[in-house]
């Protein structure tokens, strides 16, 4: 990872003519060490680009949003499927009904929890 987070600042300093770090901190990794840690990343990860919008309707939003990889997991329509590897997960986020209910009750939770609903 912190190649990857050098390269990409070096090259974006170099394309923008300017100098000094884009990241603050150090990368920190985490084991994921049981299936309820790792099912919360994969909502938290699915569920972020959720917060860009005040719309009620967040799982409309997820699949027209084009830098996430929800629709891909849920629909599988697009070419940049490719690029994921859903084989390194658990069965039950390849079952499309079964990811569609996770996230819905993620998205029920979090509504209750911030909204007061």
């Amino acid at each position: 990872m912190q190649k990857l987070s050098t390269a990409y600042t070096m090259y974006f300093n170099l394309s923008r003519e300017r100098s000094g770090a884009l990241f603050q901190g150090k990368f920190k990794a985490k084991d994921v060490n049981s299936d309820e840690y790792l099912k919360y990343l994969f909502s938290y990860i699915h569920l972020n680009p959720s917060e860009l919008t005040n719309s009620r309707n967040k799982e409309k939003f997820l699949s027209s949003y084009s830098y996430s990889s929800y629709s891909d997991y849920y629909e599988g329509n697009r070419d940049i499927e490719c690029v994921l590897m859903p084989s390194e997960f658990p069965n039950y986020f390849l079952d499309r009904n079964k990811f569609q209910q996770y996230i819905q009750e993620w998205i029920r939770y979090k509504y209750t929890v911030e909204v007061g609903a």
